[in-house]
């Protein structure tokens, strides 16, 4: 029996590693590569949209992180990574704590770094202005496509994310499949839905019985990563994006047990992704480290505008 068992997660390992071949050489590549730059990159330009929610009811600014030559290259759209912050954490975070915008000068991608405050990017349970689900798919992107010269496809775009931005992109990722091409995270909090008020504390459960309902409730339920990845059908995994996640052997257990969870999960499922685990912690030093692979897995699966230096002969 052991070697049965081991026999087919070997199996298993061969069938993902084939399907992200797969997935990634549809972009002409075997491997996640970098596109092609416009010639010496002269550096990414960052800018900030001072953005107004209706659904939220409050003033949400997010970064714009413009590829090299955005400005010069009149007609090229180009495809959008969403990068999510953690608990605490603001939308300056990314651009201020990472060195994210000169990794991403050797694509040819947008990456937006929105507002989520401390909302774990839900439609809040208990405060029905806490629309913060609904406000990165219904307001957020359609503004970034409106500004920008988005590729307003799956194609092109992609959401990734840091501890609760990772939970933001991973849940966004199974439930809005025909809207993103890619969903990624570092050292996701997967398990906040089965937090207790015991674990929590008292002052500290308030915001999340406020979000996600009393343990049990249908709010849970719904925002739950483990159920929703449980109860998809066969017809629906064959829509999924292509996950990433990776969390660091030096993390806390319910971010580390919950990250291995949810790869078994996937596995069980055969939804093609790629987990992975390395040496760090919950920490800026980790996720500088790990974004430069989620922006290069991110450039592999979307589909990038070629460089200029290809265009000469239009």
């Amino acid at each position: 029996m052991g070697n049965q068992t081991h026999r087919i997660s070997v199996e298993l390992k061969r069938l993902f590693v084939s399907l992200a071949v797969l997935l990634t050489c549809s972009s002409g590549s075997s491997e996640y590569p970098p596109a092609a730059a416009s010639g010496p990159s002269r550096g990414s330009s960052v800018e900030t949209v001072q953005f107004q929610s209706t659904l939220v009811n409050a003033t949400l600014p997010y970064h714009v992180i413009l590829p090299p030559g955005y400005r010069g290259s009149g007609t090229t759209r180009y495809p959008v990574l969403y990068l999510l912050h953690g608990l605490g954490g603001h939308y300056s975070d990314w651009v201020t704590r990472t060195n994210v915008a000169d990794y991403a000068a050797k694509y040819r991608m947008i990456v937006v770094t929105p507002e989520g405050n401390d909302s774990w990017y839900v439609d809040s349970g208990g405060v029905s202005t806490d629309k913060y689900e609904a406000y990165i798919l219904k307001e957020l992107i359609p503004d970034v496509d409106q500004r920008y010269r988005t590729i307003q496809a799956r194609y092109g775009r992609a959401v990734a994310g840091l501890s609760m931005g990772g939970y933001g992109a991973i849940k966004y990722g199974l439930k809005y499949p025909a809207t993103f091409v890619f969903a990624g995270s570092m050292s996701g909090a997967f398990g906040v839905t089965r937090y207790t008020e015991k674990e929590m504390g008292g002052a500290n459960w308030e915001p999340f019985l406020k979000i996600f309902g009393p343990v049990g409730s249908e709010t849970r339920k719904a925002n739950d990563v483990f159920e929703i990845a449980r109860g998809l059908p066969t017809a629906r995994v064959r829509s999924l994006p292509y996950f990433y996640f990776d969390c660091g052997t030096e993390d806390g257990g319910q971010h580390f047990n919950a990250n291995r969870e949810l790869s078994q999960i996937f596995l069980d499922k055969a939804i093609p992704h790629e987990y992975r685990e390395l040496p760090g912690n919950h920490s800026w030093a980790y996720w500088d480290q790990q974004v430069q692979e989620v922006l290069k897995i991110a450039a592999g699966t979307m589909r990038l505008p070629r460089s200029p230096a290809r265009n000469h002969s239009h």
